[in-house]
C-alpha cells in the first residue's frame, strides 16, 4: 500500500489551483451528476489503470476492473409524485438530469450507489428559486401538500445531508436548489463585511469580493462546489488551521425563511443579549429554515505569506510541536501535521517521518517573526527544520515547490481521486473529530486500533492514516483516512462495519462525531449519543415552532 499510496497521492488533477487563486471560468465542462467535480476532470483513464495495477499488486488482488460512470439514460427514476402549482412551474424541474444530480451528495456511500445505477430515491421535483419570495412560496407549497423540502447548496455533503429518502408520511420530496441566489449584494468596506446571498459557490464569492480587496478567507476542501449557505448550515470548517477555523467565526447576521415566517438577526460585531439567534441556525442543517442571505465578516486579502515543513521522527513528537505552536498564540494559517503514511500519500514525505506543515499570512506585515518562533517550537520537540525554511514572499510570487506545495495539491485533488478509487472497487473513507490534548494520546491509539482492526476484518488488508486538519490551544482535530480492498457488491457493508467501529471508538474515547463534516443522516446514531437529551428536547421544540409540519430535511439531527 505504501508504494501505491505514493503514486495515488501524486495523481495529476484538473483542480491544481490553490484555494485563493481559483477563478470561475466563463466556459466550463458540465458538472457530474453522479460524483465529484466536472466531466473530464481528475485522473486520466491511463493514470487510473496505473493506480489500479499498483493497488492490485500491493493487495494481491488480481486485475482490478474500473466501473464506468453512469449515464442519465441508464437510470430507472420513479415517476414524480408531485406536480408543482402553476405559479411555481417556471422555477421547478422534473428533468431526469436535475433529479439525478440532486439525489445524492458526494460521500463514499453516494458514489458506490451512483456507480451501481441505484437511484431509487430521487427528489420528485427540483426547485430553483430566484428570489427569497420564491423560497417562501416553495415552502408554503411543501407544507400544504406535506412534501419534504430539502435545502441544497452545492451538493457536496459527505454525510447524507441532502438525500430525498423520506418515508410515506410525505407525499414526495422537493430539492430546494439555491444556486440562483449567488450574488454579493452589498459591501461595507468600513466595517469589512458584506451581505451575500446564500447560494453563491466559493469561487464566485471570492471573485466578487476581489475588486474590493477583500476575502472571506474560508476555504474548505469542497470550496469549488459548495455554497455559503451550505457552509453556514453545516458549520463548515475551512482550510485555515487556527483562529478562524469554522464558518461560525465569520457570521455577523443571518436572514432565514422558515415555514412559520422570515426572520433576520441584527447585524452586530458582538452581543450579550441572551442566547444568540444566529447560533440556532448555524449548524442546523436545513431542519429549521432556509438561509437566504448572510452578512459575513471579511478580511483584507493577504499580501505576505511564508510556509515551511518540518520533519519529525514520529507522530507523537510532531503532535507535541503542534500543541506548542497552538498554545503560543501565533495563529498560523496552516499548522497541519501528517503522519508518515499521510505524508507519503501526499508526496510531502518519504514515509519514514511525520511532517508538520506551517504557514503564516498577513495583509499588514511580513510574518517572519511569527514563523521563526513556530520553527523554534518545532525544533524544541525534535523537529528537523530546513535551513531556508519560512522565507516570506509576496502575493505576486509563485508558491514554492516544496512539501507544503505537494500536500496542497494532493488536498485539492483528493475528491477526484476518491471517486476513481471507488470505481476500482476500493473502500475509501475519511472521518474526522476533535479531542482535548490531555486525552489525545490514548484517543489516537484507541481510534487507530479500532479502525485498523475493523479494516482488516472487513477488507483483509488496508491502511489507516492520520493528519491534523486544525489545532486549538486545548486540542487537535485529527482526520483519519482509510483505504482497503472492497468486494464487488459488498462495499457498502464493508464501509458500514468500519464506520461503525471507528465512530463507536470516537464517542467512547471522548471525541466529537464530527468536527467539520456535519451530522447528516450518516452520523445520526452517534450524534444522538453525543447530544444531551434536554438539548434534543429544546431542538425539537424549536423545530415545532419554526416548521410545524416538519417538512424541512426530515431525518437530519432529530426525527420528524
Amino acid at each position: 500500500m505504501v508504494e501505491a499510496a505514493a503514486e495515488v497521492g501524486r495523481a495529476p488533477a484538473a483542480a491544481a489551483a490553490t484555494e485563493t487563486d481559483r477563478r470561475p471560468s466563463s466556459v466550463q465542462p458540465a458538472r457530474r451528476f453522479w460524483g465529484w467535480g466536472r466531466e473530464g476532470a481528475g485522473p486520466s483513464p491511463e493514470h487510473q489503470r496505473a493506480i489500479a495495477g499498483l493497488l492490485a499488486s500491493r493487495f494481491g488482488l488480481g486485475e482490478l476492473t474500473i466501473a464506468s460512470p453512469p449515464r442519465v439514460e441508464e437510470l430507472d427514476l420513479r415517476r414524480p409524485r408531485l406536480v408543482p402549482p402553476a405559479p411555481l412551474e417556471a422555477i421547478c424541474s422534473t428533468a431526469p438530469f436535475d433529479r439525478a444530480a440532486h439525489t445524492y451528495g458526494k460521500s463514499f456511500r453516494d458514489i458506490v450507489r451512483a456507480l451501481r445505477r441505484d437511484y431509487r430515491h430521487p427528489p420528485d421535483v427540483v426547485a430553483f428559486p430566484r428570489s427569497e419570495a420564491d423560497v417562501a412560496a416553495v415552502l408554503d407549497w411543501c407544507t400544504a401538500v406535506r412534501a419534504a423540502a430539502i435545502p441544497y447548496g452545492g451538493g457536496s455533503s459527505v454525510v447524507g445531508g441532502v438525500e430525498a429518502d423520506v418515508d410515506d408520511r410525505y407525499a414526495g420530496a422537493v430539492s430546494l436548489d439555491l444556486s440562483h441566489l449567488d450574488r454579493v449584494l452589498e459591501v461595507d468596506r468600513t466595517s469589512r463585511a458584506a451581505r451575500i446571498q446564500a447560494g453563491v459557490l466559493g469561487p464566485a464569492l471570492e471573485e466578487q469580493l476581489r475588486p474590493h480587496g477583500l476575502t472571506l478567507r474560508h476555504f474548505p476542501q469542497s470550496f469549488e462546489f459548495s455554497s455559503l449557505g451550505g457552509w453556514i448550515a453545516t458549520r463548515s470548517g475551512g482550510h485555515y488551521a487556527t483562529l478562524y477555523t469554522h464558518i461560525d467565526d465569520f457570521v455577523e447576521s443571518l436572514r432565514i425563511v422558515t415555514p412559520a415566517g422570515t426572520l433576520e438577526t441584527r447585524r452586530l460585531p458582538g452581543s450579550g443579549a441572551g442566547p444568540s439567534p444566529d447560533r440556532l441556525f448555524i449548524g442546523s442543517e436545513g431542519i429549521l429554515g432556509v438561509i437566504t442571505e448572510a452578512w459575513m465578516r471579511l478580511q483584507d486579502r493577504p499580501t505576505f505569506r511564508a510556509s515551511a515543513s518540518v520533519a519529525f521522527d514520529d507522530f507523537a513528537a510532531g503532535a507535541a510541536a503542534a500543541r506548542a505552536v497552538a498554545q503560543a498564540g501565533l495563529y498560523p494559517s496552516n499548522c497541519r501535521l501528517l503522519d508518515p503514511g499521510e505524508a507519503l500519500t501526499s508526496g510531502a514525505g518519504s514515509g519514514a517521518e511525520a511532517v508538520l506543515i506551517l504557514a503564516f499570512e498577513s495583509a499588514d506585515h511580513a510574518p517572519e517573526a511569527w514563523m521563526a518562533r513556530a520553527l523554534e517550537c518545532a525544533a524544541d520537540h525534535g523537529g528537523s527544520v530546513p535551513p531556508d525554511a519560512g522565507r516570506t514572499r509576496t502575493a505576486a510570487e509563485p508558491r514554492p515547490d516544496d512539501a507544503a506545495g505537494a500536500w496542497r495539491k494532493a488536498f485539492l485533488d483528493a475528491p477526484y481521486l476518491r471517486d476513481a478509487l471507488v470505481a476500482m472497487g476500493m473502500v475509501s473513507e475519511t472521518f474526522e473529530t476533535a479531542v482535548t490534548w490531555d486525552r489525545f494520546p490514548a484517543f489516537h491509539e484507541g481510534v487507530m486500533t479500532a479502525a485498523s482492526d475493523a479494516l482488516r476484518a472487513a477488507c483483509g488488508a488496508g491502511q489507516v492514516t492520520c493528519r491534523f486538519t486544525h489545532v486549538y490551544p486545548d486540542g487537535p482535530a485529527p482526520y483519519y483516512t482509510i483505504l482497503g480492498p472492497g468486494r464487488r457488491g459488498g462495499e457498502l457493508e464493508q464501509w458500514a462495519a468500519i464506520k461503525r467501529a471507528a465512530a463507536d471508538a470516537v464517542i467512547r474515547l471522548g471525541g466529537t462525531i464530527t468536527h467539520h463534516h456535519a451530522v447528516g443522516r450518516d452520523h445520526r446514531p452517534w450524534y444522538d449519543r453525543q447530544r444531551p437529551d434536554p438539548f434534543a428536547a429544546a431542538l425539537r421544540a424549536a423545530k415545532a415552532a419554526l416548521d410545524p409540519a416538519a417538512v424541512l430535511n426530515p431525518g437530519v439531527l432529530i426525527d420528524p
